[in-house]
């Protein structure tokens, strides 16, 4: 359970992005506190990306205040980035190198040294089942392989906060059964992690907070349970179509399906 009485890790006050002469946030106002899991959801182009990647510190140009940790971005202070963890929806790694060589390259970057890096990564290697490719490169690697060395990287440091975009994706079920676990018991440790994912049934079941965005303004922000009781609607699913206004999918699916089944 997340404690309100702590100081929130996460602020953001009005946060306007502008590409070109469209509007992708337009006055997100929210606060993450420590042991919150957040679902951050919406539609493809809602600005759920954008967001994440301001709090990152890899988009500039926006307006408002963002604080990571009690300190601005605008300060430029990058040593917050020491305490936060991020795994990207498309996995891009330098696939030449070695599992060792990129784990603990990542790892010294965050200031632990090589032994350490070492040592941890090929434990948590091992736990995924991976000791065997732990030497080898990784243009052998399969998707899922590739997504859990992105998921150890995120790890390594022991991060405060961790972003996460579509991280199940490529998982086998078994792995997806030990990374919803170790969410868990991270956030029970204290620790905040943004979650973005387009898998609603994982966002229902993981999340303790879900924030919902549509075109760039914040429309749904509470447990699974209080919105629920909001809209009256049986899954998240349903919750989410119904605040986006999304109700033609059925007729889209029986048209699509209609012309492949032309002769």
């Amino acid at each position: 359970m997340y404690d309100e009485s702590k100081e929130p890790v996460i602020i953001l006050r009005d946060v306007r992005m502008k590409y070109s002469d469209r509007y992708v946030l337009q006055g997100i106002d929210l606060e993450a506190y420590p042991g919150q899991i957040i679902g951050y959801i919406g539609p493809n182009g809602a600005g759920k990306s954008t967001t994440v990647k301001i709090m990152l510190g890899l988009v500039q140009g926006y307006t408002g205040e963002v604080k990571l940790f009690g300190r601005s971005l605008a300060e430029e202070a990058y040593d917050y980035k020491r305490r936060i963890g991020y795994v990207p929806e498309v996995v891009e790694l330098f696939e030449n190198l070695t599992a060792c060589e990129y784990l603990t390259f990542v790892a010294e970057l965050y200031g632990l040294s090589y032994a350490d890096a070492d040592a941890k990564a090929s434990r948590l290697m091992a736990m995924f089942e991976l000791e065997q490719v732990y030497h080898k490169r990784m243009t052998s690697y399969s998707k899922g392989m590739r997504q859990k060395v992105m998921l150890i990287a995120s790890l390594l440091h022991n991060p405060d906060v961790l972003f996460f975009d579509e991280p199940l994706s490529g998982l086998d079920a078994n792995s997806v059964m030990i990374v919803k676990e170790i969410m868990a018991q991270l956030a029970a440790q204290g620790k905040t992690i943004f979650y973005s994912s387009h898998i609603m049934e994982v966002v229902e079941k993981i999340s303790s907070r879900i924030i919902l965005i549509d075109e760039g303004r914040i429309i749904a922000d509470g447990s699974f349970e209080e919105l629920k009781s909001q809209s009256q609607e049986g899954t998240l699913e349903q919750i989410f179509n119904q605040l986006t206004g999304f109700h033609a999918y059925k007729q889209l699916a029986g048209e699509f399906v209609s012309i492949v089944r032309e002769a």
